[in-house]
């Protein structure tokens, strides 16, 4: 279950070469929760997720699950409990997306173990829950934008880990798809309890899927709780640098920020958005 598993960060301090992005931060993760890390452009939120699933070395502090170091852990063990959909993910040139979707079956293989019925039902549940099973023989790099994102959160479904950590998975998709993706990710926490970790530049979808919602600001953690407690215009305005509004959503009851721009039409260059997609990365 995955409440038994417990992923946080201890004084972890990040950076590159001579730039420190994340000082000093400390973090829990919510078992069986899902949680969404919002911040401005270049924050430090994905160099956060990354450092979660060893990708990155701390230069201090250190990432913990279940009380142990995960730079520490054997990379197949980590692997089969706790699962990443980076940024920007390439694909080997010419693969097809049911070999792709596979991939995410290999921490489940042993030296001697083969491939089973088991793997195929789970690649296919993967396929079917991101409406990509008609795709399975084309080769992935002929792909949309959009079609290549649902396939790589395909994978990451495929590998059936407890704790998924997913970075930008909306990127490239209208709003519609966005949605889907996020209702799915939310079945799948529902129904299997699995913990999500998601960075989202959508601050209204983060407020309206979040069970806990977590600002980064100036590498510090700004804020973390609820989404009522944390999106608020103060924390908009500290975190941002945009004066907004912050309402109730008629329809999820969650808040909705209102950016206020300089002829009251939407954020100005650089703010969050309050709907649809942001290919910007943080």
């Amino acid at each position: 279950m995955t409440l038994t598993h417990r992923l946080a960060a201890e004084r972890l301090t990040l950076g590159y070469g001579d730039r420190v992005v994340i000082s000093s931060l400390d973090l829990a993760v919510p078992p069986g929760e899902i949680t969404v890390i919002v911040g401005a452009n270049a924050c430090g939120k994905s160099t956060l997720l990354r450092s979660m699933t060893r990708l990155l070395a701390p230069r201090e502090g250190r990432v913990v699950l279940d009380g142990k170091a995960v730079h520490r852990l054997p990379a197949k063990e980590l692997a089969r409990t706790l699962g990443l959909l980076p940024q920007s993910p390439v694909a080997p040139e010419g693969i097809t997306v049911s070999d792709l979707v596979g991939r995410g079956r290999h921490p489940h293989q042993g030296v001697f173990s083969r491939w089973n019925a088991e793997d195929d039902a789970a690649v296919a549940a993967a396929l079917d829950a991101t409406h990509t099973a008609e795709l399975a023989d084309r080769a992935v790099d002929e792909l949309s934008g959009g079609q290549r994102q649902r396939v790589w959160i395909a994978m990451a479904l495929a590998q059936q880990t407890d704790l998924l950590l997913l970075d930008e998975p909306t990127t490239f998709l209208d709003a519609s798809h966005q949605v889907e993706v996020l209702d799915l990710l939310t079945d799948l926490n529902h129904a299997r309890g699995t913990t999500i970790v998601m960075v989202l530049h959508d601050l209204n979808l983060a407020a309206r899927y979040a069970d806990h919602l977590i600002a980064v600001a100036d590498g510090a953690l700004h804020a973390a709780g609820a989404p009522r407690e944390v999106l608020t215009e103060t924390t908009v305005k500290a975190v941002f640098g945009l004066d907004s509004r912050v309402i109730e959503d008629p329809v999820s009851g969650r808040p909705l920020m209102l950016p206020i721009g300089r002829h009251h039409s939407g954020p100005p260059g650089g703010g969050p958005k309050a709907t649809g997609p942001d290919p910007a990365h943080g």
